[in-house]
């Protein structure tokens, strides 16, 4: 991998640009209609109490935010497409069916982990921050800051789930090796501890192994993934057509 093959999988990204672009204001344009059920469907998951407005603007400012959010989500498959037709070519996997592997999979990471986020840690996160509510102590939750909330949160989960697709990418071009994981697991889980702990809504012990305990499975399951991808180079196997 040199800077030339860098600078054209960068230059593949920006003739795919248009088309990502395109396909998010098509879907946004489509989904706003529908920002108002959305809004109220988030609401109704996750904070299950009023929200506000502090200015004029805010109600139609936290729409277009929520369908914009709403619109990269959905369009994710185009972005991920874009991304890996530009960047494969640098792994050096020539066979179609790899392509198609490595698409799939980082969708499915993506996605599970957002899902997970939506479902379960966001909600519990949530009423966790309520619960320091009092009588003298009522919270105020602008629409605009409240969809701003959940959706760094649901997309930090998504990104942070395609861990052992990533660890399996750098062992394959040799940046990383299975003996290295291993022999650092203590300094993974505190590296997981912390980016728990920041990615999190709540600083809590609860809420916290929501994230860490599934962000430590993945990330053993991405070391058993570069243990195979090393025996396979091991015994002459490659990625490549034969």
């Amino acid at each position: 991998m040199d800077r030339k093959e860098i600078f054209q999988a960068l230059t593949r990204l920006r003739k795919g640009l248009l088309q990502i672009i395109l396909t998010v204001a098509l879907v946004g344009f489509i989904l706003f209609p529908f920002s108002k059920r959305l809004l109220h469907h988030l609401q109704k998951t996750t904070l299950k109490t009023e929200l506000v407005a502090f200015s004029l603007p805010e109600p139609l400012l936290s729409l277009l935010k929520l369908t914009l959010y709403g619109s990269l989500f959905i369009s994710l498959p185009m972005l991920f497409y874009q991304i890996w037709k530009a960047f494969f070519p640098l792994l050096h996997l020539e066979r179609k069916k790899y392509f198609i592997i490595v698409f799939f999979l980082s969708l499915f990471l993506f996605y599970l982990g957002a899902f997970f986020c939506y479902f379960i840690t966001l909600p519990f996160g949530v009423q966790f921050l309520l619960g320091y509510q009092s009588e003298k102590i009522q919270p105020m939750i602008s629409a605009g800051k409240f969809v701003s909330f959940c959706t760094a949160f649901i997309f930090g989960f998504g990104l942070t789930f395609e861990l052992p697709l990533i660890l399996a990418l750098l062992a394959y071009i040799n940046v990383i090796r299975a003996s290295f994981l291993t022999r650092n697991r203590r300094y993974a889980i505190l590296f997981i501890a912390i980016l728990s702990a920041i990615i999190t809504p709540t600083p809590d012990i609860f809420n916290m192994s929501l994230m860490g305990g599934p962000l430590y499975i993945l990330f053993e399951i991405g070391v058993i993934l570069v243990k195979i991808i090393e025996r396979r180079k091991k015994g002459g196997r490659t990625f490549s057509t034969s």
